[in-house]
């Protein structure tokens, strides 16, 4: 994305990105339209051609960046998890917790993926299969090690996924769960939609614990 030279530069860019953010958040796409994006950042409409070649280029930037921020953070998450169970617990927690802080930036990835043009929905579509099969990975060494019961284990990726990302349309961090009981229940969930209950039971009876953990047990109690 073609950007001005001077201090200025990437302090502008900025704003347009979160003014884009913002904007296509609240209307959409193809309802967001330059001019109100000019007024939002305090520019001339002109100007934003300094820092962006259209509203295509904006939308593939905002999602590309998006995109490209949750691998890197799913990449740290999981650098020093090594068991497939403990893996898929990270994965979880993570996915939740990223979708809860960042709601906005997953609702324009997921709802403006349609919007982009070919060649764009080519390049957000391979990132996003780069983090799906992240979780395919995990789910695939569970069942090698027989912690995991799968059946197909892409279409139970894709269903995971699918189910996590769910919450940013109902979740009301002013309700009353707070975000890690929220992510214990989806942990739970998805361990057992794995048919993990046989590597829990053998795990907690070896550490003299419950069926659950502390935070799950919790989160069962909170709901």
């Amino acid at each position: 994305m073609a950007r001005t030279v001077g201090s200025s530069g990437p302090k502008t860019m900025e704003a347009i990105r979160s003014a884009g953010l913002d904007l296509i958040y609240e209307f959409g796409y193809e309802g967001m339209s330059l001019r109100q994006l000019a007024a939002k950042v305090g520019i001339q409409q002109g100007s934003l051609y300094n820092h962006i070649r259209s509203k295509q280029d904006l939308l593939l930037d905002l999602i590309r960046d998006h995109m490209e921020a949750l691998l890197e953070s799913l990449d740290t998450t999981l650098v020093s998890v090594e068991s497939p169970l403990d893996r898929l617990r990270s994965f979880v927690d993570f996915h939740v917790t990223y979708h809860v802080k960042r709601k906005r930036e997953v609702f324009v990835v997921n709802s403006e993926l349609r919007s982009l043009e070919p060649q764009n929905y080519r390049i957000a579509t391979e990132l996003r299969g780069l983090y799906e099969r992240q979780l395919i990975a995990i789910l695939q060494s569970g069942v090698a090690e027989g912690a995991f019961e799968i059946t197909d284990v892409p279409v139970a990726a894709f269903g995971i996924i699918g189910m996590l990302s769910g919450i940013c349309a109902w979740y009301d961090p002013k309700g009353r769960l707070d975000r890690a009981s929220l992510s214990a229940i989806y942990v739970e969930m998805v361990l057992k939609s794995v048919g993990a209950r046989k590597t829990l039971s053998m795990e907690n009876a070896a550490s003299g614990r419950g069926a659950l953990s502390r935070p799950e047990r919790r989160a069962r109690r909170a709901g």
